[in-house]
C-alpha cells in the first residue's frame, strides 16, 4: 500500500447512466477528505464534468492515482486490472458491483464508503491476485504480448471444426487436445469460463495455473492444475487440419492463430491487488454468487 492515498481514480462502466450520481457523490466524499478524485475521459463525460477539469485516458489513469475505484461489473474491473498491471502500478483496485453477477466486483453500493474508510485507515483486506502473461510467437518474434487476470482462451471459429492442439510445459509434452478449445486460467479465472467448461474452482491464494479443454472430443482430456511456475506452450498440432483458430485474452482482445504460431502462457511478473469486502469470505461469495454447495 502507498504510505498515503492522495488521489483516487474513478472508473465507471461505459455508458452506465445509473452510476453518474454515485460518481458525483463519491467525488464530493473524496474531496471532503482532501483526496483528489481523478477521472478518465469516459467517466468524466458520463457525469458531465466541466471541460476545465483535468482528465486522462483510461490507459493512463493508473499513473495518476494511488487507488482505483471501479463502478460496474467484472468486465470493467478486468479491463482496469490489465491497465494497472501494464502500467506497473502497485495500487489496489476497489470494485463496486453494478453488474448482474459481480464475482470480482464483490463490494455492494451500501458497502462503498465503509470499504473506502477501511482502505484509508489501513484495515482493509487487500488480496494479491496472480496475473497471466500471454505471448504469441510468430516467425521467431513476439507477435502479441498481453496480460490477463482471468484466462487465455484458444477456440475454433464459428464455422470451423474441432481444433487440434499440442500442449507442453517448457519442453516437456503434456497432452494433445482435440476439442472446441482450451482455457489457460488463473485461480481468479477458475470461477469464470473455466467453471462453465467443467474446470475446478481454485482458491485465489493457490499458486497454480489451470488447463481446461472446452467440449473435448477425447474421453481422456480432463482439466489439469499445474504449478504457477510452469511455462505453458500451446501450438496447433503438427499435421492437423485446423481451420480458424483464435486466441482471446480475458474476453476483451485477441487475434487469429496461424499454423506455426506458439502461444506461451506464464505467470506475470506482478500481481494485481483487489480490495475484498469487509464482511464476506471467498466461500461466502461462492455461496452468494454461484449458489455453491446449495444444490
Amino acid at each position: 500500500m502507498p504510505t498515503r492515498i492522495a488521489r483516487a481514480g474513478i472508473v465507471a462502466k461505459t455508458r452506465l447512466a445509473e452510476a453518474a450520481g454515485v460518481v458525483a457523490e463519491l467525488a464530493g466524499w473524496l474531496e471532503a477528505r482532501d483526496l483528489g478524485p481523478v477521472f478518465d475521459d469516459e467517466t468524466a463525460a458520463l457525469v458531465g464534468l466541466p471541460p476545465d477539469r483535468p482528465t486522462c485516458s483510461r490507459d493512463d489513469l493508473p499513473n495518476h492515482c494511488d487507488l482505483v475505484i471501479v463502478l460496474g461489473g467484472d468486465g470493467t474491473l478486468i479491463g482496469m486490472a490489465g491497465r494497472v498491471a501494464n502500467a506497473g502500478a502497485d495500487i489496489p483496485i476497489l470494485g463496486v458491483n453494478f453488474g448482474s453477477l459481480g464475482f470480482l466486483t464483490e463490494i455492494t453500493l451500501p458497502e462503498l464508503y465503509p470499504s473506502l474508510e477501511a482502505v484509508l485507515d489501513g484495515t482493509a483486506q487487500i488480496e494479491p491476485r496472480l496475473m497471466l502473461r500471454a505471448q504469441t510467437m510468430r516467425d521467431g518474434a513476439v507477435f502479441s504480448d498481453r496480460l490477463a487476470l482471468n484466462d487465455v482462451v484458444i477456440t475454433k471459429g464459428a464455422m470451423s471444426r474441432i481444433i487440434d492442439l499440442s500442449v507442453a510445459i517448457g519442453e516437456q509434452p503434456v497432452m494433445r487436445v482435440r476439442a472446441d478449445g482450451l482455457i489457460i486460467g488463473s485461480p481468479t479465472g477458475s470461477t469464470a469460463y473455466n467453471l462453465a467448461a467443467g474446470g475446478p474452482i481454485v482458491h485465489p491464494a493457490v499458486d497454480a495455473l489451470l488447463l481446461t479443454p472446452i467440449a473435448p472430443h477425447m474421453l481422456t482430456n480432463r482439466p489439469i492444475v499445474v504449478p504457477a511456475s510452469s511455462e505453458i506452450r500451446i501450438r496447433p498440432a503438427a499435421g492437423a487440419s485446423n481451420d480458424e483458430v483464435f486466441v482471446t485474452i480475458d474476453g476483451q482482445s485477441g487475434h487469429d492463430l496461424q499454423a506455426d504460431d506458439v502461444v506461451v502462457v506464464r505467470r506475470a511478473e506482478r500481481c494485481v491487488r483487489l480490495v475484498r469486502a469487509l464482511t464476506r469470505t471467498y466461500f461466502d461469495v461462492l455461496r452468494e454468487k454461484l449458489k455453491w454447495s446449495e444444490r
